[in-house]
């Protein structure tokens, strides 16, 4: 068995500038590269998740149409398929990526482990395959989907640590609650 490594969510929307912007995004793409650079050796298999919402709809829901966004279960657009805003943010080196996971088309979506690779399969498929046992999880948003993935990652039965030097969160309270919450289903949450 084999250690991976998944990047979630490392696109322009949720960095700076972008459509749901979190503070500290593009320095966590920096330094996941810095990472990458330095310790790619270490992982059998990197793996990249991204939003990649409709541009028509509400995507399920997911979108607020019409109305203001509650930042809980309906957001502003962001992410659109084939938008800038969807792209990997220019920090992240994503030569060294094995696989690309695409998320929440159509529907609201969280974890990695809702989404598809350009093949069609899922990711707890392509880990199991890989004879990936042990999963490193870095990426955006802390407390959205860097928890759901890694929560996610737990319920498939992989050996899950948060590195949290190479995360970002929306706010400090919630993400460090996810964190405890993380650290309470069994993930190692270093700082890494």
């Amino acid at each position: 068995m084999s250690r991976g490594l998944l990047i979630v969510d490392v696109q322009n929307d949720f960095t700076e500038g972008g459509a749901l912007g979190v503070e500290g995004g593009a320095a966590v793409a920096e330094r996941i590269t810095e990472h990458l650079h330095a310790h790619r050796d270490e992982y059998a298999l990197v793996i990249a998740s991204r939003d990649w919402h409709d541009g028509e709809g509400d995507n399920g829901g997911h979108f607020a149409v019409g109305a203001e966004p509650d930042y809980v279960v309906t957001w502003p657009a962001h992410c659109v398929a084939g938008s800038p805003g969807a792209d990997y943010h220019p920090a992240l080196d994503t030569t060294g990526i094995d696989v690309h996971v695409r998320k929440g088309q159509g529907e609201p979506a969280y974890s990695a482990f809702e989404g598809t690779t350009d093949d069609g399969r899922v990711l707890a498929e392509v880990l199991q395959e890989r004879g990936i046992a042990d999963l490193d999880v870095v990426g955006i948003a802390t407390d959205h989907c860097v928890r759901a993935s890694a929560l996610d990652a737990l319920e498939a039965g992989a050996r899950v640590r948060v590195l949290t030097g190479l995360v970002a969160g929306v706010a400090p309270e919630p993400s460090a609650a996810a964190l405890d919450e993380l650290r309470a289903a069994g993930a190692e949450v270093v700082h890494g």
